[in-house]
This record gives C-alpha cells, structure tokens and sequence, in this order.
C-alpha cells in the first residue's frame, strides 16, 4: 500500500513509544523539524539569527487593518477662537463670505468635535466633523465647509 502502514497497535511508533530516542537512535536526531514538512520549527529559538539574516520579515503582520483605528488629530469647538487668534497673530486670518477663515486640515487637524462653545462666528474648512460640533459652529452663525459626512461622535 504505497508505503504506508496500517495503524495497528504493534506499529513502531506504539512499540518505542516511552523509550529515550524513539526509534530514531542518537538523542536529537529528529528534533529540530519534527515530521510535518510544513513547519518551520525553531524560528523563534535556536533559528532566530537564521531568521534574522534570511528571511527578516518572516514575522510579519498579517490580517485586516481597520481604517477606524486611523489615530487622528482633532481639535474642539471651544478651542477655535484661541486657534483663530494665534492664526491672526502670526500672519493674519483670510476672509470668505464676510466671515473669518479657518483651514483646519492646513493646521494640522482632522476633526472638529463639538466641546465647549463658540462665540464668534467662523468659516471652517475641515475633514470631518461631529453633528454636535455642526450644529454649534451654526448656531454661532457660522459655516463647515468639507467633502465628508459628519461622524456620531
């Protein structure tokens, strides 16, 4: 039968089976790649240079990488009017519409919540934005301008 054995009880493994080598002679013999081909035994042990010099990316990560893990920078509604005036200071802040312009995106930010209040009035350009964030720079009298869906949050 091409080689392979019946599995019977009397089979040489069952036989050596509490011995020392098991049937394989000097001790160690057949330790480091075990019987599956497909394994690669010791790559985190007594391979780990072998590792390191031929294959450094034998390790790597694998699976799906939510985009909602995307670590961004937000800033909140409450902290505007202190941007907004650091942005006059330093070189003076543009106009559109009659009312004073905020380049979120241009600044370094990526989303506007909604934590604390506004006063005055902005037009705000910015990637994405909370509904409560929205709906205080609006009843500030002001306006979002962007391309994205507000978020829940």
């Amino acid at each position: 039968m091409c080689g392979l054995e019946m599995p019977h009880k009397l089979r040489k493994t069952r036989k050596k089976r509490g011995t020392r080598t098991v049937g394989w002679g000097r001790i160690g013999q057949h330790r480091k790649s075990g019987q599956k081909g497909q394994r690669k035994v010791g790559r985190r042990k007594h391979l780990w240079t072998y590792v390191l010099k031929y294959e450094p990316d034998y390790f790597s990560k694998k699976g799906f990488y939510s985009p909602q893990h995307k670590k961004s920078n937000i800033v909140n509604v409450g902290e505007l009017e202190e941007l907004a005036l650091k942005v006059s200071e330093e070189k003076g802040l543009e106009k559109m519409n009659g009312l004073s312009y905020l380049d979120l995106s241009q600044l370094g930010y990526d989303k506007l919540l909604g934590l604390g209040n506004l006063t005055k009035p902005f037009s705000i350009k910015v990637e994405s934005y909370s509904k409560l964030a929205a709906k205080k720079v609006e009843e500030a009298g002001g306006k979002l301008i962007t391309q994205i869906t507000p978020t829940n949050e």
